[in-house]
């Protein structure tokens, strides 16, 4: 089950970062010697965040983690991959994620129908445009959800000189990883992902998928962690950590995670608070066998420890997970360290 990538140490930018912060966290992270740096699609454009990256940058791979695919159409995406690999030298690499159906629906107010047959087709398209913009052929993609049959020479950017990015997606349910593993170059797990679900859910769908081999396919994943110098910093950090949990837990999409621990009812319980609004109390519902399932805690030493027995092996690339406040140099630290037991 190992993939056959090397392992990367990656860093991410903060959730609620702005695109001027995202270039001086890209920045930072390629001083820091991280091997890829990852952007999230929250309360900002991520295509704009990165392009400033790629332009203060040299080095360090550049990705989308992730940008909302069903928010937008197979050319829109298409041409925003195809100008940041350009912009970037080709270092950028396409993550994309579906969203829950109320944000596609109600926040972004776009279709939302059959979720792993149409981000399927969705990446299909996108890849049949690439290929007609490098000269394979007019652009005729069909499907159920996507037309493109249309792309004059005035619209036709011409080749990548990068070549195209790689595609990754961001799954949690068997499904969709089984998508990722026949149409993707990668797949995004989330952060919401215990070492059991991994291996026992996640690569066999992946494997499944792929014909029973994962060379040349890449299995990331944003671990969390409760991290601190000393006692009153972690306990802060566990905290956070809780509340994390408890958030991704109240979501039904991520159920099957939970359900996996037997811990169904969990999720439920979480999911009618969430509706109440509750969610300064939702933390204190975790209890310290999901903490431990879904975390790993301690100094850098340590949690760099926890991470490559629960991970070593089964993932191509990892970044810290940190929800809160956290001293650059700890992680740094946890970086140096699991880059020297990879």
């Amino acid at each position: 089950m190992t993939p056959v990538t090397p392992l990367q140490i990656d860093d991410a930018a903060d959730v609620s970062a702005s695109p001027f912060q995202v270039e001086a966290a890209a920045v930072a992270a390629e001083a820091a010697g991280y091997d890829g740096f990852s952007a999230s699609e929250t309360r900002h454009d991520v295509f704009a965040s990165l392009m400033l990256a790629a332009r203060a940058t040299e080095r360090i791979t550049l990705r989308t983690a992730i940008a909302v695919a069903f928010a937008r159409n197979p050319m829109t995406v298409a041409t925003l991959a195809n100008d940041l690999q350009l912009v970037s030298g080709g270092r950028f690499e396409l993550g994309l994620g579906s969203q829950v159906q109320a944000h596609i629906e109600r926040r972004f107010a776009m279709p939302w129908s059959r979720p792993a047959a149409r981000m399927e087709e969705f990446v299909r398209a996108v890849r049949a445009i690439w290929a007609a913009w490098a000269g394979e052929g007019r652009l005729f993609f069909k499907g159920d959800f996507y037309r493109h049959t249309l792309m004059t020479e005035f619209f036709d950017p011409g080749p990548n000189p990068h070549g195209t990015p790689p595609i990754l997606l961001a799954a949690v349910g068997e499904r969709m990883t089984q998508v990722a593993g026949r149409v993707a170059d990668g797949l995004l797990c989330h952060a919401f992902t215990t070492p059991a679900y991994l291996r026992e859910r996640t690569l066999p769908a992946l494997l499944d998928a792929r014909g029973g081999s994962l060379d040349g396919f890449t299995v990331c994943l944003p671990a969390m962690a409760v991290l601190g110098a000393d006692p009153v910093a972690r306990a802060a950090a566990e905290q956070a950590v809780r509340g994390q949990i408890a958030f991704y837990a109240s979501t039904p999409a991520y159920r099957p995670v939970l359900e996996l621990h037997g811990w169904g009812d969990l999720g439920e319980r979480l999911h009618l608070m969430s509706r109440r609004g509750a969610w300064q109390e939702m933390a204190a519902e975790i209890p310290d066998e999901v903490l431990d399932a879904f975390a790993v805690a301690g100094g850098p030493a340590e949690v760099a420890d926890a991470l490559a027995s629960r991970f070593g092996g089964a993932v191509s690339s990892v970044s810290l997970y940190t929800p809160y406040a956290v001293d650059p140099a700890l992680t740094l630290e946890v970086a140096g360290r699991l880059r020297g037991q990879g």
